[in-house]
C-alpha cells in the first residue's frame, strides 16, 4: 500500500478531540483524544479504504506528493487588483510574476 498521502491533524473544539484528515480522501476523518492516535486512526482508515478499492477494482487517488507540477497556474483577479499589482511590481523593479510568486511563497 502507498503511504505517501497527505495527513493533517487538527483540534476540533466542537468534538473536543483531535481530528485526523487526509487531503486525498476528503470524506474520511478520525477523532481521537491525542494527535498521535488521530494520525494512526486516519492512516488505518485510509489503508482500509485502499484495500476495499483494490478489491472492487477502483483506482486509488494519486498522492499529492507524487504528482508532477509544472510551476504554472492561472489565477483570475479583478482588473483593479491586476493594475495595482503591476504598478507595485514596476515600482519595485521586478516582474509581476516575481512579485506575486514571492508574495505567495511568504503566505505558505
Amino acid at each position: 500500500m502507498n503511504d505517501h498521502y497527505t495527513y493533517r491533524i487538527l483540534w476540533s473544539a466542537e468534538d473536543t478531540e483531535h481530528v485526523g484528515l487526509c487531503a486525498e480522501f476528503p470524506s474520511l476523518s478520525w477523532l481521537a483524544p491525542t494527535p498521535t492516535k488521530a494520525l494512526s486512526g486516519i492512516q488505518r482508515l485510509v489503508r482500509e479504504c485502499l484495500e476495499d478499492m483494490q478489491r472492487s477494482g477502483e483506482s486509488a487517488p494519486e498522492p499529492i506528493a507524487d504528482r508532477a507540477y509544472s510551476g504554472k497556474f492561472m489565477v483570475r483577479i479583478p482588473p483593479e487588483s491586476h493594475r495595482a499589482l503591476a504598478m507595485h511590481a514596476a515600482e519595485q523593479g521586478v516582474s509581476l510574476n516575481r512579485l506575486v510568486s514571492v508574495r505567495l511563497a511568504n503566505t505558505a
